[in-house]
């Protein structure tokens, strides 16, 4: 099933995902960040065409005091079709997704160009779930744990205030990609990162996450993540979302694409398998063909919706 609102992706750029893909990270290839900035240009251009059904955008709400970056976009669903409702009117609350981007660390922001990463909570708010968009401080000026720490101030100010955009504070989905998936795995799984009475959220959801710490050679990143984890590797499996999973980690949902950064599916796929052996079940994986590192998130509010429909079930029925 496919979003027929939605543009499509074109075929040219379909060609250009399955000549790049095979070689994404690969030795003699073109540096992932150029291959990154390719996809995130090209798809901006498609998404410029992406529906908006409505979605009501509140940009660049303080959840925090400590630094600029500590800010958000609420974007709320519209009103259904043929209905009437006027400003403040009651209804149903919405389920909420916090969207937290990558970056390798030390780059990227919630606007990286007008439609990415914007095109992820249109996506849902489009779908009747509440997206909010999230900045966050960012290596080398700020170390771990900030990022995981802007996680936690960013729920809490949810749970505080989403209820007046018409958001469900029981019902918060906190979604890392990349280097964001770092500081949502910390959150959602290490208890040393939760509030009293735990993190205060319904799931968790993995897009190409970051999920473990490593300098290992063949991560392109290898500097970066050292600007934000420090270069003592003796610590990173301890500072790792996956080293903390147990029985009781809130449901998680995992996605991949076929053409990641060096090391990013591998982790991923250790997540699963660690989430699975504590919990007895695999938690929801999926891997998404011909995708690489930077397709998979911003293809989000095209007519390929197969990820972002799976999501919704997975909000629908955490698992």
């Amino acid at each position: 099933m496919s979003d027929s609102a939605a543009p499509e992706i074109p075929a040219a750029l379909r060609a250009l995902m399955a000549e790049i893909g095979p070689k994404w990270g690969k030795p003699g290839a073109p540096p992932v960040s150029q291959s990154v900035q390719l996809m995130m240009a090209r798809f901006s251009e498609v998404l410029a065409g992406a529906p908006d059904d409505g979605v009501e955008e509140t940009c660049d709400i303080a959840y925090a005091g400590v630094d600029p970056r500590q800010v958000l976009d609420v974007h709320r669903p519209g009103p259904p079709m043929g209905s009437k409702r006027e400003a403040g009117a009651p209804s149903d609350p919405a389920p909420v997704v916090i969207f937290v981007h990558g970056g390798a660390f030390t780059d990227g922001e919630k606007a990286r160009t007008p439609q990415i990463y914007a095109n992820v909570a249109r996506f849902f708010a489009r779908h009747g779930v509440l997206g909010v968009n999230m900045e966050y401080r960012q290596a080398p000026k700020w170390g771990y744990p900030a990022g995981t720490e802007d996680v936690a101030l960013a729920v809490k100010w949810a749970r505080e205030n989403i209820a007046r955009f018409g958001g469900d504070a029981e019902r918060i989905f906190i979604i890392g990609q990349s280097a964001g998936g770092a500081h949502t795995g910390s959150y959602a799984y290490d208890k040393r990162r939760h509030p009293a009475g735990g993190p205060g959220i319904a799931g968790h959801i993995v897009i190409s996450g970051r999920v473990r710490a490593d300098n290992l050679p063949q991560n392109p990143n290898a500097r970066r993540v050292e600007a934000y984890y420090g270069t003592d590797n003796s610590r990173f499996d301890d500072l790792s979302p996956v080293s903390h999973v147990g029985p009781d980690s809130v449901p998680t949902f995992i996605a991949i694409a076929e053409y990641e950064n060096p090391l990013i599916d591998v982790h991923c796929a250790e997540l699963c398998w660690r989430l699975g052996k504590a919990k007895g079940r695999t938690p929801p994986f999926m891997q998404l063909r011909g995708h690489n590192h930077a397709s998979i998130i911003a293809h989000f509010n095209t007519a390929e919706d197969d990820l972002g429909r799976a999501l919704l079930d997975f909000i629908d029925n955490p698992r």
